[in-house]
């Protein structure tokens, strides 16, 4: 069954984020002739746009870059009537419906149902190399980009349970994977330490940080330069990647007080579906999700979300 166009200037559905998770409950929102409402944010596409060659997204069996993935999902999202709005979302009033929201500090939507999509962002050094280097020797996720970096020398930047996650996976592909921590012993917990301590392939950096990232004439990471933390001495190492893995943060900030986040600042949504606890406000994606982080996931659970939003209006009489 088919939806009514909006009235009043309500909006049937709008969707936060413009990553895989947000374009996907756009495209199977507007399918569903909901005419969404999608606002992209600053960081439009999300962390595909810093990600040169996906190969695990199914459909394409040579690969596509990060960007032309986001630019043909939204090229299909507006195939299907998704307006798309720049801007960032800086406030939320989700204590009655229709929700409020508003864009940039000036402009204010309404909505009779929302879904946040606004993804989690790695956690870097902040050092100007590496943003430099990102998708280009640095990286921020071993799952993603591991492949790349088989017979190769790798570093990995961190001490908890990310860090040796990702070192213990790269081992898979790389040669040798040092990881570096700044402190004399793990944060990780005892049983992903004591799998990382014994792999022949794992090597440790201790009382270390990463001062620089180094690239040479063909533009991609050659070495790392790092500081003892002990002497205070300066040394490099050849490199032909670096992990940074110091954990994600999800971009819930305008969210606190309204929905149920958990300890970490993630959207909790109920098992098996993508509503909060709030009825009318969904979640998908990275946002919600601190485990696969796979832009295929984010997909999956975009479309899930869509469909929650279009049962959700249907039950309600919004048709």
């Amino acid at each position: 069954m088919g939806f009514d166009s909006n009235i009043s200037g309500v909006q049937h559905v709008v969707i936060i984020g413009s990553g895989p998770a947000g374009l996907t409950a756009a495209i199977y929102a507007g399918r569903a002739n909901l005419r969404p409402l999608l606002i992209e944010g600053a960081q439009a596409g999300g962390q595909l746009m810093i990600t040169t060659d996906v190969d695990n997204f199914p459909g394409f069996p040579t690969g596509i870059q990060g960007p032309q993935l986001i630019l043909e999902m939204r090229k299909q999202a507006e195939r299907f009537e998704t307006t798309i709005l720049s801007g960032d979302v800086t406030a939320v009033d989700l204590s009655s419906r229709p929700f409020s929201i508003v864009i940039d500090g000036e402009k204010t939507y309404r909505a009779r149902a929302l879904i946040i999509s606004s993804g989690a962002r790695a956690k870097l050094l902040g050092l100007p190399s590496e943003a430099r280097l990102m998708g280009h020797g640095v990286s921020a996720c071993a799952t993603c980009d591991g492949f790349f970096f088989r017979g190769k020398e790798v570093f990995v930047v961190g001490g908890g349970d990310t860090a040796i996650e990702e070192a213990t996976f790269l081992t898979r592909f790389a040669t040798q994977v040092t990881i570096i921590h700044r402190r004399d012993k793990l944060r990780a917990s005892k049983i992903m330490q004591e799998k990382a301590l014994r792999h022949p392939k794992v090597a440790f950096l201790w009382n270390t940080t990463v001062e620089d990232i180094l690239d040479g004439p063909s533009g991609t990471v050659e070495g790392i330069r790092l500081k003892d933390l002990k002497t205070g001495g300066i040394f490099e190492k050849r490199a032909d990647g670096v992990f940074i893995a110091i954990g994600h943060e999800p971009n819930t900030a305008i969210f606190r007080g309204q929905l149920q986040l958990d300890a970490r600042g993630y959207i909790i949504t109920s098992a098996g579906t993508t509503c909060t606890n709030i009825p009318g406000v969904f979640a998908s994606g990275d946002v919600q999700d601190s485990v696969y982080r796979q832009a295929i996931t984010a997909a999956g659970s975009g479309c899930m979300a869509a469909i929650d939003a279009e049962k959700f209006l249907e039950a309600e009489g919004n048709h």
